[in-house]
């Protein structure tokens, strides 16, 4: 049925630009960009076309509708949600996803009047329907986001309804409040509802072009940093406050609510969790659900505390854990949050205490070079890791053979976090590193691209069965866990250095909210 849908929403585009338009045409875009302004390496438009794992790029036209109506992902959503609500789709330009330090301007002005000329392009369109991250920084605006839509409001007018999907992590603003029609979040993290997020922009759509509904929306900030190590939606304590979220879009009046955990990388003004909550022309109701809802997070900030091992530590736990395998989440070096993805504190760690039966991914292009030109079962014997700068630890002087040289493209089928489903390391090698056994190996994954661990796949697609190893470690903190708990014995989140440390006294905040509860 799902292959069914998205046939019909290619074909209803195709057949609006053949035939002319008989139903309403909603135009469809974004710039998907979370920023890390701690990373020192900018964001220019190189890296905006490469994408993260080679795969998203910058989509265009109807390749925008045809390379995503398989996925799991936001903008599938939007063609399965035209199909099912009885709109039309108007692709322009979707750039992302990307995740690295603040976006050059000259990249944000090259995207933006590419989306904006894409939408002026179109004929007559009945709404816009975009994904935006909700934490891209640039240069000249800390809450890049709301500048896209200022843009787009300039060129269309209030009149037309703009309906905003943001990821979990959005830092949202009063000013992207005011612009938008409706703004709508992820719910879930690990983000397993990316896709109904985009099903549910699009029928609230349909209820506006249709005038069924008239949006009003709240926007309440309670003055704190909600820790990405509480991110996990799926256990408390932000279970209760994202199953009230749910509830209250049961409630008569209510068209949705949105609870964002915020994106503590990004030192902007804006920083923080949010609350957006949506009615049907009902301001008051509006504003006392999101107040509610902010009460309810102010409310935990006593369960709020960092309690994350160090490598060392956490290294010693897995060791002596008992059950396998134990997954040991990366936290500075989060790809998913703008990390480099070559941090070494773990893999230190790793061989410092001769644990066994480990797996490390580490993205390293000359480390993968060496590996090549010495070929399948040659020797490799180079320092690896921390070549990127120096907040991810030192190069790590790794000894072995190679086991491996693969492709580096695997498919991820099941709903993972983001919704991805075609992935592209570059070509990429497995080190069986010295002290492994044929049951107890050590196996170093050496990529050429930053990966972000959302899948298993990546693992198996080159030789490496997680359920036979006993320590795995994923570049990430929450995200991960889709795809690792079903075969982790433990998880533990790892409290090591890095862009993305989960500690945030390892930074220094200058934009912020002053007195934000949990920043020191």
């Amino acid at each position: 049925m799902m292959r069914l849908m998205n046939r019909i929403a290619i074909a209803l585009f195709l057949g609006s630009l053949v035939f002319g338009q008989t139903r309403p045409l909603i135009g469809v875009g974004g710039i998907v960009h979370e920023t890390n302004t701690f990373n020192p390496k900018k964001t220019g438009l190189a890296e905006f076309e490469q994408g993260i794992g080679g795969v998203d790029g910058i989509l265009r036209g109807k390749d925008l509708i045809t390379q995503s109506a398989k996925a799991n992902n936001t903008t599938a959503g939007f063609i399965y949600g035209a199909s099912k609500y009885g709109f039309d789709l108007y692709p322009t330009m979707l750039a992302g996803p990307q995740t690295m330090g603040t976006v050059l301007d000259s990249a944000f002005e090259t995207l933006t009047k590419e989306l904006v000329d894409g939408l002026r392009a179109a004929p007559k369109l009945d709404g816009i329907l975009l994904f935006l991250h909700g934490t891209m920084v640039t240069e000249s605006y800390p809450h890049a986001d709301a500048e896209v839509v200022r843009r787009v409001r300039k060129v269309f007018g209030d009149s037309i309804p703009i309906v905003v999907v943001h990821d979990f992590h959005a830092n949202i603003s009063e000013e992207i409040v005011k612009l938008t029609t409706v703004l709508l979040a992820y719910k879930e993290c690990p983000h397993l509802d990316a896709r109904d997020a985009g099903v549910t922009a699009a029928r609230i759509m349909a209820d506006i072009v249709s005038g069924k509904v008239k949006p009003t929306q709240a926007l309440v900030k309670p003055p704190m940093l909600l820790n990405i190590l509480y991110h996990n939606t799926y256990a408390p304590p932000m279970l209760p406050i994202t199953d009230a979220s749910k509830k209250l879009e049961k409630q008569p009046g209510v068209i949705v609510a949105s609870v964002a955990g915020g994106y503590q990388y990004a030192d902007i003004p804006a920083m923080g969790p949010s609350v957006v909550v949506v009615t049907n022309n009902d301001a008051a109701l509006a504003k006392r659900e999101a107040e509610r809802l902010g009460d309810m997070l102010w409310g935990m900030r006593s369960q709020l505390l960092l309690k994350a091992p160090t490598a060392a530590e956490a290294v010693r736990m897995a060791m002596t854990n008992g059950q396998w395998p134990v997954a040991l989440m990366d936290a500075g070096d989060n790809i998913g949050g703008g990390s480099a993805g070559d941090s070494t504190f773990i893999l230190a760690e790793l061989l410092k205490q001769k644990a066994e039966g480990w797996s490390v991914t580490i993205s390293d292009p000359s480390a993968v070079q060496a590996a090549i030109r010495a070929g399948v079962g040659g020797t490799f014997d180079m320092p690896v890791g921390g070549k990127t700068d120096n907040l991810h630890g030192d190069s790590v002087r790794v000894k072995g053979r190679v086991k491996g040289i693969h492709d580096g493209r695997f498919v991820e089928t099941a709903v993972r976090h983001g919704g991805g489903r075609y992935w592209d390391m570059g070509i990429s090698v497995v080190i069986e590193v010295e002290g492994s056994t044929p049951d107890m190996p050590n196996l170093l994954l050496l990529t050429p691209k930053r990966i972000i661990p959302f899948s298993l796949n990546q693992l198996i697609s080159v030789g490496i069965y997680p359920e036979r190893m006993k320590i795995l470690v994923a570049k990430g903190t929450i995200a991960p866990r889709a795809a690792y708990e079903p075969v982790a014995a433990k998880i533990i989140e790892v409290d090591s250095g890095g862009v993305t440390g989960v500690n945030p006294a390892r930074f220094e905040y200058k934009r912020i909210r002053p007195g934000l509860f949990g920043v020191k």
